[in-house]
């Protein structure tokens, strides 16, 4: 018989190996493929945990009697297909096209198999906790305090081992855990479990030796480099942050909307990527008797109205733009750049030709947040320039849910303030057709004024265009004539047109780079004026400005106005206009229609009509809405405070999952009443109200203390509120478990399924409503399962 220890240790490494596994596969999907294509795999194959209640609830008799045997085989059979997850699913990526997912059925036949892969291991490993959960209900405080402990280690453990390690060898390395857990609760006398587990860990140790090469994507940036003639991968580093990698080749060149009559020799440089999407150009500097490259380009736009003494550049990088502001005089240059291991990779292989970089006193490297650099300086700059928008060629909303604080209102006021009197704040952006991003930025630059008191925006504000890229400087006083005039002997010196400039007539601005959409310009016009409002509603693409309630700059979809873009562009177009919040809401379909089966499905055993079946579909339900959903809010109040957001991200997650199994560890001392269960599950529902009111003036007005204050603080806040959402699962479970032992595995399956569909649900709902209502929303969910527990 296993000892108690011995279950909760299993429990914890099974726990922490699929926290780790999320992450270690949200990082290969975004390296192999997109972000969002990782968040729809991730999402779907995390069905597991509620197909694991359903199986259980179907098969419960069998598997309690065939528990002692049962529980390890799962947990090596666990380890197994974790480790295989490479060779099962690269060869169906492998000539997968996600752009065609709406237009081709063999791409969804593709993409079916490869989430049928991936849930197979959250399945297995679901089903173990599931069945422990089921044979020692009378301990499910402790077993589950030891499950969210292991959640929380393994969110901890999954972002360290990034750093160690090429990705495609992590889940191997991984599934060493589920095998310790299944040696811990292997019988004595059982040859045959003992030679499964024997084969499943020889399997484990064959796939880390020889993991399955990651088949990329033909759209990503890397895999159209490495086309090139003589193209190698020179160097790689792998970290939180995604797989950096640079790539050398003879034809690759650094030209980002390069004036047609630069002079020189466009120069032969390696680029570098993350998760294979291009980052930027490793340039070296340029001679002191030669021109720098990007002084022929649009972001050169800042240099010619000023020589800036003080240059604050945010996301700098590679430090192509920190070389731009040297060469044209700037006397210190502060770059902020928050990617520690490409910085890391830079300095440790490009120190010679990024010397300007990384061994120059008038530059000072700051490896942080931006928004949180801002809030923690004091000093003052000349000039301000934020991270470049968008892509040659455009986007096809693949950044639909990137979360961009820089941009948002509360982001340009902060880099506002930190602007000298006759200070300029710059940022440049691709083109895109149908025209999106430029119209935002207007918009969002005309309203951020407006609420500085400056009631003229067009005074302040000069935007250029090149053949590929427009830049908007904002100067902090009114441009003087003498500005204008710079302005227009740039534009005429480079090739390009005044779009936004005081004085300047019609007939200068379409001159050099002319197009067919003769609309362009009097929307740009009609952004940045008064009259946006007019555009912002009438406009079949959203163009509302953002805030830190609804960071995603790049979200332009509106559902009102698909039918008006189906008409424009053909329904067939519409998935390469915004394919990003399309794949989110395909997700969440998916997801709604298989969590109803798998939840509707354990009735035709149990009876639709015995018991309190709709009780229990709103307790847990309700249970697992609430707590994904205040999850995913916290991240991301806490992300912007603390700075570094993956790592902010993994603490804020272990420490709700921590507190939270230790309030799960107290509540084995609590009589699982309906009136205690329902009054616990109410006061969550204040604290989250108060929260929804109280936390972001707090987090605001506290942003600038030093990072082990605004820890401290951070630690304070989370506690009582994930301590008390740490009561309401294993006190459920303890009285239903009273009322009807059957019950217990589909109140299982019924919370996961609700916690992985509610996973997208804010996805949706932040998009649509903002970060702050859902918080509101998980005080519904907790006040549904209050009431549920109401006699």
């Amino acid at each position: 018989m296993n000892s108690d220890w011995s279950r909760q240790l299993a429990l914890i490494l099974l726990s922490a190996a699929l926290i780790a596994l999320q992450l270690i596969l949200m990082q290969i999907l975004s390296i192999t493929q997109w972000h969002h294509f990782a968040y729809l795999v991730i999402s779907t194959a995390l069905l597991g945990f509620g197909a694991s209640g359903t199986l259980l609830a179907l098969t419960r008799s069998w598997c309690l009697r065939h528990s002692t045997l049962l529980l390890p085989l799962l947990l090596a059979t666990c380890a197994a297909s974790m480790a295989m997850l490479g060779w099962l699913t690269q060869g169906l990526l492998k000539g997968f096209d996600s752009h065609l997912l709406f237009l081709d059925g063999w791409q969804v036949i593709r993409l079916f198999a490869v989430i049928l892969c991936f849930l197979l291991p959250f399945l297995l490993g679901a089903a173990a906790i599931g069945l422990l959960f089921m044979l020692h209900i009378k301990r499910i405080g402790s077993l589950y305090f030891a499950n969210l402990l292991g959640s929380g280690l393994g969110g901890i453990c999954g972002l360290a081992l990034l750093w160690l390690l090429p990705p495609q060898q992590l889940p191997p390395l991984v599934a060493v855990a589920p095998l310790l857990a299944s040696a811990l609760l292997l019988p004595k006398n059982a040859p045959r479990c003992r030679l499964a587990l024997l084969f499943c860990a020889m399997v484990t140790v064959v796939t880390f030796l020889f993991p399955a090469p990651l088949a990329i994507s033909q759209y990503k940036d890397i895999r159209r480099t490495l086309n090139l003639p003589e193209a190698h991968i020179q160097f790689r580093r792998a970290g939180p942050y995604g797989l950096v990698e640079t790539v050398s080749a003879p034809a690759l060149r650094f030209a980002p909307g390069l004036s047609l009559n630069y002079p020189g020799r466009i120069p032969t440089v390696d680029m570098l990527f993350n998760n294979g999407d291009q980052l930027g150009a490793i340039l070296p500097q340029a001679p002191d008797d030669a021109s720098h490259l990007l002084e022929f380009t649009s972001s050169a736009l800042p240099f010619a109205i000023t020589t800036p003494r003080r240059v604050l550049i945010l996301h700098s990088g590679t430090g192509t733009e920190v070389g731009l502001a040297l060469a044209q005089g700037a006397e210190q240059v502060t770059a902020v750049e928050p990617h520690s291991a490409m910085l890391e990779l830079l300095r440790e292989n490009y120190d010679g030709t990024l010397d300007y970089l990384f061994d120059n006193p008038a530059v000072t490297l700051s490896n942080r947040e931006s928004r949180n650099f801002l809030a923690g300086t004091k000093e003052e700059f000349d000039l301000i320039l934020l991270p470049t928008l968008g892509a040659f060629g455009g986007t096809l909303g693949l950044f639909a849910l990137q979360q961009q604080h820089s941009l948002t209102l509360e982001g340009l006021t902060a880099a506002w303030q930190r602007l000298r009197p006759d200070g300029l704040l710059c940022v440049n952006s691709w083109i895109d057709f149908p025209p999106r991003t430029p119209l935002r930025l207007a918009a969002s630059i005309g309203k951020f004024l407006e609420e500085q008191g400056i009631n003229d925006p067009t005074a302040h504000v000069a935007a250029v265009r090149s053949w590929g890229t427009i830049s908007f400087c904002v100067k902090r006083s009114p441009l003087t004539a003498g500005d204008s005039e710079r302005i227009r002997d740039f534009c005429r010196r480079r090739l390009f047109d005044p779009l936004l400039l005081p004085g300047t007539e019609q007939r200068e601005m379409p001159r050099f780079n002319t197009s067919d959409d003769t609309d362009f310009l009097p929307l740009l016009a009609q952004a940045l004026s008064a009259d946006r409002d007019g555009l912002i509603r009438n406009y079949p693409f959203n163009l509302e400005p953002t805030s830190d309630n609804r960071p995603f700059f790049s979200q332009f979809l509106r559902w009102q106005h698909l039918p008006q873009l189906a008409e424009l562009f053909g329904a067939r177009s519409l998935p390469f206009l915004e394919l990003g919040f399309l794949l989110v809401l395909l997700t969440f379909l998916l997801l709604s229609g298989a969590a109803a089966i798998l939840i509707l499905l354990p009735l035709l055993k149990l009876g639709r009509h015995h018991g309190r079946r709709g009780r229990t579909l709103l307790y847990f339900g309700g249970l697992g809405c609430g707590f994904m959903l205040v999850e995913i809010s916290l991240i991301h109040s806490f992300t912007l405070y603390l700075g570094h957001p993956v790592y902010a991200a993994a603490a804020i997650i272990s420490i709700v999952l921590l507190l939270s199994g230790i309030g799960s560890y107290l509540s084995t001392r609590l009589n699982a009443s309906p009136m205690l269960i329902s009054t616990i599950s109410t006061t969550v529902a204040g604290l989250l109200l108060l929260y929804s009111v109280a936390l972001a003036p707090l987090l605001q007005r506290t942003i600038s203390l030093p990072l082990p204050g605004r820890s401290a603080l951070a630690l304070v806040l989370l506690t009582p509120l994930a301590l008390a959402m740490g009561f309401p699962f294993p006190l459920g479970l303890k009285r239903l478990s009273r009322q009807n032992d059957a019950a217990v595995p589909w109140a299982w399956g019924i919370n996961g399924s609700f916690s992985v569909v509610s996973t997208v649900l804010a996805a949706i709902l932040a998009v649509q409503l903002g970060f702050s209502a859902l918080l509101g929303i998980a005080a519904a969910a907790y006040l549904i399962a209050a009431a549920a527990q109401r006699e």
